[in-house]
């Protein structure tokens, strides 16, 4: 005979912070795969409202990452999860092809260690082109030779995220707009969450909250290491038949001295084709325009901050010139298109990214999870989370302690 203590079975509470691609993606998985009960909290009045919803729509195939990194494991991962996820949901899925392309003779050195790491990386269809042959795929690009990647694609990252809040409301969960997180503590073996008007007891939490991560993590008593600090990515949409001078995605060679990619040329699920984004540093989390200094004082106040800035003025400044001067991303498109001129761009909205910088000034470039108590925070999931964000659920899932029962 079964005991009592078999026959009641006890459901987890769990409350995620955060209703981003990556908080919702958490949510679901724990909802199927531990059967917990999930809360999801989230400040704004809808899902996907800031780096899931600025996105440019590329769900990455692994070419960049270090072998063996966590970012590396779960892009190639969340790349299936995904792909299969918008096939079973009737949700946009394009593979449209990326072209890494070298410019000069002195680019084919990092292009060759990248099509080397691609292939380390398992990525599928890699192939490394000529002049000609990077031609034949993009006929308007120009180059002195390209990596190739035929199954990097596009997607609807909003659109997916609004699938996972209705999976977790199908699960039995809530998720709860407008509740942002004002307090919490850990209490008599509980999670504690003021949000909104409302008080919650969880009996884990999940902190997914992107660009409010370290207010978060404050709360939760968690400093560490590392702070976000948000670079305004902006953008240029060519307009009309420009349009067709880009097939799917021309990237620039990654250039390891400096942190981001440089403006490349993305191919959109709607049929847009946007140019950009540039990195510059906001003066707040939220800093979609140059007017926002909101949140100055903690971000200047991370002693990281500054030496990052020391580090890399040089790309800075280059950086907010072309933030400044239109002509600045018109000579960098030309550089792989050279059709276009400035008649065929218009300002396009931006975003803001979540970059976890360290004490030291470096910016972090792995995914990184830290677990204190029963508090579970993600304090760095830059590009490529949106691809990955169903792998790092199932990796989130296996990092929140089960609860005894």
């Amino acid at each position: 005979m079964a005991s009592n203590a078999e026959n009641h079975l006890v459901t987890e509470k769990i409350g995620v912070v955060g209703a981003g691609i990556v908080g919702l993606a958490v949510a679901r998985e724990l909802a199927t795969a531990r059967g917990a009960e999930v809360t999801v909290l989230e400040k704004e009045g809808r899902v996907g409202a800031h780096q899931t919803g600025h996105n440019s729509g590329v769900v990455h195939a692994g070419i960049y990452y270090p072998p063996g990194s966590l970012k590396a494991r779960l892009c190639r991962e969340g790349v299936a999860l995904l792909k299969e996820y918008c096939a079973a949901h009737a949700l946009p899925y394009e593979e449209v092809g990326k072209l890494v392309v070298a410019t000069s003779g002195a680019e084919r050195p990092r292009l060759a260690a990248l099509a080397e790491r691609a292939r380390a990386n398992g990525v599928p269809g890699i192939a490394e082109l000529d002049a000609l042959a990077l031609r034949e795929i993009e006929p308007h690009a120009v180059g002195v030779a390209a990596v190739h990647s035929p199954h990097t694609a596009i997607c609807d990252f909003p659109a997916v995220a609004r699938r996972l809040a209705l999976d977790v409301a199908e699960l039995g969960g809530s998720v709860r707009l407008a509740h942002p997180v004002r307090a919490l503590r850990e209490r008599a073996g509980k999670v504690e969450v003021v949000a909104g008007r409302r008080r919650f007891a969880f009996d884990r939490l999940v902190v997914c909250a992107g660009l409010g991560t370290d207010a978060v993590a404050r709360m939760a008593g968690a400093g560490g290491d590392v702070r976000i600090v948000p670079f305004r990515g902006e953008y240029y949409a060519l307009r009309g038949t420009a349009r067709d001078l880009v097939r799917g995605l021309i990237y620039p060679v990654p250039d390891p001295r400096y942190p981001f990619l440089g403006v490349h040329l993305t191919r959109r699920i709607d049929g847009g084709v946007l140019v950009g984004p540039n990195a510059v540093l906001a003066m707040a989390y939220e800093g979609y325009r140059w007017s926002n200094f909101g949140n100055v004082r903690q971000i200047l106040g991370w002693p990281g901050t500054l030496r990052m800035a020391r580090a890399h003025w040089r790309t800075g400044l280059k950086e907010v010139y072309g933030s400044l001067v239109k002509d600045a991303f018109v000579m960098a498109a030309r550089r792989y298109v050279p059709e276009l001129g400035p008649a065929d761009l218009q300002r396009a909205p931006g975003g803001v990214r979540a970059q976890a910088v360290a004490r030291d000034g470096g910016l972090v470039d792995d995914f990184v999870v830290d677990v204190r108590g029963k508090v579970v925070l993600v304090r760095n999931a830059p590009s490529p989370a949106a691809t990955s964000s169903l792998a790092i659920a199932r990796h989130i899932a296996g990092i929140v302690p089960a609860l005894v029962r």
